[in-house]
């Protein structure tokens, strides 16, 4: 079984998966702080992100992967109301979105060399998230989270990887990556994780679809992930073509069983205002690759066996705890 905001779903029900995708991402201390300037319509917002999702069940998607943790605003009772307006599950995350350094309190203690030391306080935080629920909502995180990006792999970016590494080892649900492929981290996650003694088929590289290098690709696939081919509509990072072309690649290589597809979408961000982003990337939307991807797909020679496996079976495969992926 499979946990979602609304309750465990059989892995066979999850149908079309978007791996990675976000309803919310906020800055509370910013809306706290700066209510002014940072004021937020919850209710708009509720009701814009709830017609977006709408939107994709009825392209025929039947779930979604939100992947908001500590660092992006992650708001599990807002998620909750947009669950109730639509009938796609919705899968959370719990885990850290951590470029650089963590937050003061958790440098202060946990393993190194920080002043209180002890044992590491995250490792504890994702497991309850995962077991007990967040933050009293009763609603479980199916999925770990974390990043690696343009500052590389620093000590608290290290030791978030290896908190996750080993609430993953503790519960068996798998791990999601944010990376920067311009800079290959993404060998520097899988390197961390098998240290720790993670299956690497339990985890998906994201944004690797943000490189049309092929030898950093494959030498990702050599390590045994999946790879996030995620974020279909931002071509400020690689263009909708080339994204596709990419993958039709792979898939003729014969590792459609090791991608999933999604477009890291945004339905409300404090850090920009809907009309904002449409200007910047108007395609942006969690239909895009029912209306563009998937077509391109089928006109570089990708099959609908290929498709099935990158949307419906491998999300199921890697959703599933304890699955070998």
């Amino acid at each position: 079984m499979v946990e979602t905001v609304r309750g465990q779903v059989s892995g066979e029900a999850l149908g079309k998966t978007l791996m990675h995708e976000h309803i919310f991402v906020s800055d509370h201390e910013l809306e706290q702080t700066f209510p002014t300037a940072y004021a937020v319509d919850v209710d708009a917002q509720v009701a814009h992100a709830a017609n977006r999702v709408v939107l994709l069940a009825e392209v025929g998607f039947t779930t979604l992967v939100d992947l908001t943790v500590l660092g992006l605003g992650r708001k599990i009772k807002l998620i909750q109301r947009v669950a109730e307006l639509t009938t796609v599950n919705i899968i959370v995350a719990t885990g850290a979105y951590v470029l650089r350094d963590l937050p003061h309190p958790l440098q202060l203690r946990g393993p190194g060399r920080t002043m209180f030391g002890g044992m590491e306080p995250m490792v504890e935080l994702f497991v309850n998230d995962i077991t007990c629920g967040i933050a009293g909502t009763g609603v479980k995180a199916g999925i770990l989270k974390c990043a690696t990006d343009r500052f590389g792999l620093t000590k608290d970016v290290e030791r978030t990887l290896r908190a996750t590494a080993r609430a993953q080892l503790a519960t068996g649900v798998p791990i999601s990556t944010h990376t920067n492929a311009a800079k290959k981290v993404g060998l520097d996650q899988q390197r961390v994780f098998a240290e720790e003694g993670v299956d690497l088929r339990r985890v998906v590289i994201g944004h690797s679809g943000d490189s049309d290098d092929l030898d950093y690709l494959m030498a990702l696939l050599d390590g045994g992930s999946y790879l996030g081919m995620d974020r279909f509509g931002l071509d400020y990072f690689l263009t909708l073509e080339k994204r596709i072309q990419v993958v039709a690649e792979l898939c003729a290589r014969g590792f459609a069983d090791r991608l999933v597809l999604s477009h890291d979408s945004c339905c409300a961000n404090i850090a920009y205002s809907a009309q904002e982003i449409g200007r910047m990337v108007p395609d942006h939307d969690l239909t895009l690759i029912h209306r563009e991807v998937l077509p391109g797909l089928r006109r570089h020679g990708g099959s609908e066996e290929q498709i099935q496996l990158m949307l419906v079976e491998n999300p199921r495969r890697i959703l599933s705890p304890g699955s070998a992926g």
